[in-house]
């Protein structure tokens, strides 16, 4: 690849970043167990404006490694685009006490069509507060490429 553009700044970062979440339905999801075991999957997700809110089955690894490990790197599939977002995860499947807010289901439902609690109780929802976000396009962009730290974000 032949970079060309300018690095963007950290603000058109950001902006690029927010729309991702916004548009794209698939993110990819990096969690390990407790032996270390790695597992990536691509799930689908809706953004909040503040979480990104994902479900899956409790009983297959990822939902596991979700729910004990309480930690997730998600990620975006453009290797020329990328957007690494490390956070804290929350799991809503009944047994925690916790109740799923409606609000988070319906988003999830009108952004992807598909409701997995009404297939199964195996499924649960999962809130990734985001800790850490990065964002770069290529080599010349890796300079400043946290727009986001501790929860906070740099612009």
């Amino acid at each position: 690849m032949k970079i060309t553009e300018p690095p963007r700044s950290p603000a058109q970062r950001k902006r690029d970043v927010l729309a991702r979440l916004e548009r794209e339905l698939d993110i990819w999801v990096a969690t390990a167990d407790g032996d270390g075991l790695p597992c990536l999957v691509a799930l689908w997700f809706v953004w909040d404006g503040e979480s990104v809110w994902m479900s899956t089955r409790v009983t297959n690894p990822t939902g596991r490694n979700l729910r004990d490990g309480g930690r997730t790197r998600l990620a975006f599939g453009d290797t020329q685009d990328v957007v690494l977002v490390d956070g804290d995860v929350e799991c809503f499947d009944g047994q925690e006490g916790r109740d799923l807010p409606a609000a988070a289901a319906a988003a999830f439902v009108a952004k992807t069509g598909w409701d997995p609690i009404r297939i199964s109780a195996a499924y649960a929802f999962f809130r990734v507060r985001p800790r850490a976000v990065q964002a770069w396009h290529g080599e010349h962009e890796l300079r400043g490429r946290h727009v986001m730290r501790d929860g906070v974000w740099a612009v």
